[in-house]
């Protein structure tokens, strides 16, 4: 993925902060050369030895031993990125700043390199006035932020300020290193693929037959445009795509609220089939079958619209793009489904005959300019057609 890039891995002071051994790793597997910058607070979380074993380099931590070996402005010039996880708000401040008092900020200042942050801190630090306008200042400069996310903390608190995973902040360097030709280069996709589970009981849920193909596919087709791609997905067995970030779920709420987590984006493709309706009192125990007694009788709730509510979301993205998966009547139901749900595009297609888990599909493309009829082609080729009409829209 990353062939032979050299990624300078900042480490500040967070309980956080093991989570960079793990992302360390998986930039060293995705083929990037990785050295790794060790704040004094980091090195309170963290072992130099332990960063050295997985990075296979030295570990750079002093100003001063770094000025007699390499020099700090070398070691600036080294990466083809800066990554800061965990970046914690004192960090963030001396960066909004510039100072230079240790190696950390010091070579932070002396950079050419896109730098991406992954902020780390208690909520209270985040929504703090201070925070945001520092990172205010660093995005206007061009550092890319992602996270934090919105979790428990260490502290018996809930809150945004959690440290993105490992495998988010990959799928943010991936984007931060897209070639700038790339039609989606700094763009922010989120897509939803895959069914919902509704649970009836422990054991037993509602679901569909949506194999997860189409919108993995999406997701991993936008990716290969330049675009930093969320993806949400239902139960599915598919691989996952390559630099994307995803966050699985299982019903309808959640993934609504993985939706609105991952905001803004200027992209959004819900290719997931959604269960329309989940059991409105899930049992507690599994439903036991007693001789001579008629089945039971399951009342049925509305699951939230995701597509309805993205499309009317504060935060909406600029560019919102349903799916219709009808059995009759597929471009005129699609069509009212557009109107209907608020979003830009509609995908439509029949899947009367063997589309959910096939290989390939036939859509109708439903625009405010009119429809679009595709042929039958493989899934992958689908979805690379509509990702480059997204990026054509956007352009």
């Amino acid at each position: 993925m990353f062939n032979g890039k050299q990624i300078l891995l900042v480490i500040s002071g967070s309980i956080a902060a093991y989570k960079a051994l793990e992302l360390a790793r998986l930039l060293r597997k995705a083929g990037a050369t990785v050295h790794a910058v060790l704040t004094a607070g980091g090195a309170r979380f963290v072992t130099r030895e332990a960063l050295a074993g997985i990075t296979g380099q030295r570990v750079h931590d002093d100003l001063w031993a770094a000025e007699a070996e390499i020099g700090h402005i070398r070691l600036a010039r080294l990466p083809d990125a800066v990554v800061v996880a965990p970046a914690s708000a004192d960090l963030l401040a001396r960066m909004a700043h510039g100072l230079a008092d240790d190696l950390a900020s010091t070579v932070l200042l002396a950079t050419r390199a896109p730098v991406l942050v992954a902020p780390a801190m208690n909520p209270a630090m985040w929504n703090h006035p201070a925070t945001r306008a520092n990172l205010a200042m660093l995005r206007s400069r061009g550092v890319a932020v992602v996270g934090p996310g919105v979790g428990a903390m260490a502290e018996p608190e809930s809150g945004p300020g959690r440290l993105s995973e490992p495998e988010e902040i990959l799928a943010a360097v991936v984007a931060l290193l897209a070639p700038a030709g790339l039609p989606l280069a700094g763009r922010h996709a989120v897509v939803t693929s895959g069914p919902t589970h509704e649970p009836i009981d422990p054991v037993r849920y509602i679901a569909n037959r949506s194999s997860g193909k189409q919108g993995h596919a999406i997701a991993g087709a936008l990716a290969a445009l330049g675009a930093r791609v969320t993806l949400v997905s239902g139960p599915v067995v598919q691989p996952d795509p390559v630099g994307v970030t995803l966050v699985r779920v299982e019903t309808a709420r959640q993934m609504l609220a993985a939706c609105e987590a991952a905001l803004p984006a200027d992209i959004a493709v819900m290719a997931a089939a959604v269960a329309d309706w989940r059991v409105a009192h899930e049992a507690g125990q599994k439903l036991k079958k007693q001789p001579g007694a008629a089945a039971p009788t399951l009342e049925m709730a509305l699951n939230p619209d995701i597509l309805a509510t993205v499309s009317r979301h504060a935060q909406r993205p600029r560019l919102v793009v349903g799916f219709a998966a009808e059995t009759e009547a597929v471009v005129q139901h699609a069509v009212d489904k557009r109107a209907r749900k608020g979003c830009d595009w509609i995908v439509a297609n029949d899947v009367s005959g063997d589309v959910m888990g096939g290989d390939a599909n036939a859509v109708h493309l439903v625009t405010s300019r009119g429809v679009e009829d595709w042929p039958r082609m493989p899934k992958a080729d689908v979805a690379a057609r509509l990702a480059q009409r997204i990026a054509e829209e956007l352009a």
